[in-house]
């Protein structure tokens, strides 16, 4: 087990806390319900509430595993508590105000919170605490660096040695899950879209990955069906000549990495294929050049996109109507975080951000192109953490 220390749970905070004075400086507590921002404040996740006053020390209230909690982690000040009620007995004088998680915090989990705060307003803090979680810290790119290791065995070497003719979506992804726990990968992948679902990823064959979906990316999928529109397909199976898209999260110690591959099976692909697949790969290793301190990700993505001529944007990050509009995103304790490469972020990148980088095509009767790696951003441009494979990797 890997724990948090004292000294990288005590920068986050100063961190958040210099956000919060910056951007809100009447701000009086913070309030996270939300278990990946526990753990990033704290080391651990349990059923419980972080209080952070902006003039006492941050306190987290556990209801459970309290046990769990003080094993797990470093933090300063780790409370055992029955209720929220408890919490507001403890307080000297409830705020007249919190900042708390409006992507996360229900109706009926604020209703409740409240009955024992009257009085106290609310405002988001989803934009401070996402900015403080974009800069990693050498601790957080140790173990991306790891997850982006095993991203790249499983799905450059891996992958091929599973693939064969006749198997199924679902089957080609049960078969894989495991391989990629056995190479070091956490088991689950986080994403904080709302009610967004990930098996394993994305498993495609062929025109399934121009399938629409839910889901705001470029891919698209079969899946099981109405009810389970993930995972792959029972009933696709993989031919020869088939396109075969690929495209999941690997993560490591609640880090992630996302790293798309392509391959084809059996025979060589057509040349617009080829072509269309070479001219994503140009855009990757263009957008990755960009990654550095100063850059401003709307100005990438314009620039980027008004190279681009109307023949190739047609189906460009999408299929049909379905277009995805951004190039990339950012990639941490979830698959998907802010910032994104796209319209509106007009933030200038700071080192130590990390970005999935993934220009797709839709190619009708044949299926998805493209690519997809995780860069960090450096004085260079962007590091690879996932490889430099090409795609269209030719299996059988």
């Amino acid at each position: 087990m890997i724990k948090v220390a004292l000294v990288e749970l005590e920068s986050r905070m100063i961190r958040f806390r210099a956000e919060m004075e910056r951007s809100c400086p009447d701000w009086r507590m913070a309030a996270f319900f939300g278990r990946l921002n526990q753990y990033y404040f704290t080391g651990t996740m349990q059923d419980g509430v972080l209080l952070v006053p902006r003039d006492d020390e941050a306190v987290y209230h556990v209801r459970r595993s309290f046990d769990r909690a003080r094993d797990e982690s470093l933090f300063t000040r780790i409370d055992l508590m029955g209720g929220f009620r408890d919490v507001a007995a403890g307080l000297k004088r409830l705020p007249e105000q919190v900042h708390l998680e409006s992507e996360i915090v229900t109706l009926a989990l604020l209703q409740r919170f409240q009955k024992h705060f009257p009085g106290t307003g609310v405002k988001p803090v989803d934009q401070q605490i996402a900015a403080v979680r974009a800069v990693k810290s050498p601790f957080e790119l140790a173990l991306m660096e790891r997850a982006g290791k095993v991203h790249q065995r499983v799905l450059e070497q891996r992958v091929p040695e599973l693939l064969r003719q006749g198997m199924s979506e679902a089957e080609l992804a049960s078969e894989l899950y495991p391989v990629m726990v056995a190479e070091g990968h956490q088991g689950v992948a986080r994403f904080g879209m709302f009610q967004s679902e990930m098996g394993v990823g994305l498993f495609c064959f062929g025109e399934s990955s121009l399938y629409p979906t839910s889901f705001d990316g470029p891919g698209g999928s079969y899946g099981m069906g109405p009810a389970v529109p993930l995972i792959g397909s029972r009933e696709r199976k993989l031919t020869r000549g088939d396109l075969v898209f690929v495209d999941l999260g690997c993560g490591v110690e609640g880090y992630h990495t996302d790293k798309t591959m392509t391959y084809v099976f059996g025979a060589p692909p057509a040349a617009a294929v080829l072509a269309a697949q070479e001219q994503c790969v140009a855009i990757q290793n263009q957008v990755a050049d960009m990654l550095r301190p100063g850059a401003v990700p709307s100005r990438i993505y314009s620039t980027v996109m008004d190279s681009l001529g109307q023949e190739f944007l047609r189906n460009f990050m999408g299929f049909g109507s379905r277009q995805a509009r951004f190039l990339g995103h950012g990639v941490g304790l979830q698959v998907d975080e802010l910032p994104v490469i796209a319209k509106g972020f007009d933030d200038p990148l700071q080192e130590g951000m990390v970005f999935a980088v993934e220009p797709k095509k839709g190619i009708e009767g044949v299926g998805m192109v493209g690519i997809e790696n995780t860069f960090v951003v450096t004085s260079e441009g962007g590091r690879s953490l996932t490889g430099s494979h090409a795609g269209l990797l030719r299996v059988g």
